[in-house]
């Protein structure tokens, strides 16, 4: 989508994505091998009773299904960070996630007016419905001139 097409109150939606218990190991191992992510065994033990996903490998799912829904073919070039993440529920292996963006601001820049700024609330949820993720994103977009 290009920054021209998001208004205020837009949502977008695209999913779902069907983690494996694979791919769960793979990121942990790689990225966050805590035991409740790398360990089957013990995370079955542990507090959440099986394996569940990192939340950083959560935020790469939905900014992974945000990029190929809206993102792709943009004139995104960067983002100055998230207001706000929240891991409100645990991702599992077979877990179909799907995420909800939510348009809170779309502007020029006053200082710089190439600059187009969007603020947007990211929502991913489980096949159930539960929300599994939380957060609120600034994209920055070099839109030209007016």
């Amino acid at each position: 989508m290009k920054f021209k097409e998001f208004f205020v109150g837009q949502c977008i939606e695209a999913g779902p994505y069907e983690v494996s218990e694979a791919e769960i190991l793979q990121f942990a191992k790689a990225y966050d091998p805590q035991w409740f992510h790398t360990d089957p065994e013990a995370a079955a033990k542990g507090r959440f009773g099986g394996l569940i996903a990192s939340g950083w490998h959560t935020c790469g799912i939905a900014m992974r299904l945000m990029a190929d829904q809206a993102l792709q073919g943009s004139e995104s070039f960067a983002s100055p960070g998230l207001e706000y993440i929240k891991w409100r529920h645990p991702v599992r292996p077979g877990d179909r996630l799907s995420v909800k963006g939510t348009v809170l601001e779309s502007r020029r820049s006053q200082s710089q007016p190439h600059l187009g700024i969007l603020r947007w609330r990211w929502q991913l949820f489980n096949g159930q419905g539960i929300e599994v993720l939380d957060l609120e994103a600034t994209s920055l977009f070099d839109i030209g001139l007016p």
